[in-house]
């Protein structure tokens, strides 16, 4: 439900109607990767504040600048709020925009991953290290070598590799590496180098992480996202082309990469037999919610599979100001998932 079109809506209802609350009301939290580490849940969402930021399709106005831990017991108990984790000030390399973290545990440590915005103006993604999965996290001194864009996901497969996901589109930069090196022309203009509506849209990009979890361990590739007949998707085809958001997990043998369309709203997901793809394009998990963006990760907890995501409702819209909720999936018997409605009728 994209800002545009919620001048006429009534909060108090919507909220009535919602399938799920906001975990917390106490702060704005968005773009949440849900874990289940050691028998608890442990939530890495973006803090949303109001910076007073110019509103702009590079998402200027998104000026987060730390990271809270969110846990829960169970599903259904209360979720706690850790305070900050990480503060942009206390990473050396990085100026601004603590966009969408993840993170991942290994050997007793975890691990947070986050996207920030470098001196020179291009997003990198950066690690932090604790020995608590809500922190405090100890950044590393400089961003992950050969790491671009946003929205970087850690899947770890069962034989315990990990991978790292990443890219967004728009403010994102996604586009700017198109030709493998950062396109710094048209700085102001978010839309600049993306493909023509009749060429394949850009794509998303993995790597597989060294064992201390710090680096790549390989060059990133990017993810094939294609339709029923093996062909690539469309950049005009914007109700399935990926955008931003980037998340994987594995359900029985297949692998499962869903991901947000941004400018149309919804979440999607494809399949495939392999971390590196390709994957074919299912359909929609969540249809789109009130606020501009949507964000997510899917988590299984006790045998059963939740979606974590987030929505504007509580500040009654704003697009900036989110709040993180969740819901129960269901993978049906031939491996689709079945779509949410994030509203009931």
């Amino acid at each position: 439900m994209p800002e545009e079109s919620i001048d006429h809506i009534d909060f108090d209802e919507l909220n009535k109607k919602a399938i799920s609350q906001p975990l917390v009301n106490h702060i704005y939290t968005a773009d949440p990767s849900a874990h289940y580490f050691n028998g608890k849940i442990y939530i890495y969402p973006s803090h949303d504040v109001d910076a007073g930021e110019a509103f702009d399709d590079l998402g200027s106005h998104f000026a987060m600048e730390d990271y809270h831990v969110i846990s829960m017991d169970t599903v259904d108990s209360e979720a706690i709020d850790h305070g900050v984790a990480l503060h942009v000030k206390d990473v050396p390399w990085a100026e601004k925009q603590m966009w969408a973290p993840d993170a991942a545990h290994k050997n007793g440590k975890y691990y947070l991953y986050f996207p920030a915005k470098a001196y020179d103006g291009i997003f990198r993604i950066g690690v932090a290290v604790s020995d608590n999965p809500t922190g405090p996290f100890v950044p590393e001194k400089e961003a992950i070598k050969e790491s671009f864009s946003i929205d970087p996901a850690v899947f770890e497969d069962e034989d315990g590799s990990h991978y790292m996901y990443f890219g967004g589109l728009w403010g994102g930069q996604l586009q700017r590496w198109h030709t493998g090196s950062f396109n710094g022309d048209q700085p102001e203009n978010p839309t600049a180098h993306i493909p023509a509506d009749h060429e394949p849209a850009l794509l998303p990009w993995v790597a597989k992480m060294t064992d201390d979890m710090l680096q790549f361990a390989e060059r990133p590739k990017e993810i094939s996202i294609v339709d029923e007949h093996g062909n690539l998707l469309l950049a005009g085809d914007n109700e399935r082309r990926f955008f931003e958001a980037a998340w994987l997990h594995k359900y029985k043998e297949t692998y499962y990469f869903s991901y947000s369309t941004g400018d149309t709203h919804f979440i999607c997901y494809a399949t495939g037999d392999s971390p590196y793809g390709p994957f074919t394009y299912r359909g929609h998990i969540l249809e789109p919610v009130v606020g501009w963006t949507s964000h997510h990760s899917v988590c299984e907890i006790e045998g059963k599979w939740y979606l974590f995501y987030h929505d504007s409702s509580l500040s009654k819209g704003v697009t900036h100001l989110r709040s993180v909720k969740m819901t129960e999936i269901e993978h049906q018997s031939d491996g689709s998932i079945k779509t949410i409605k994030p509203y009931q009728d």
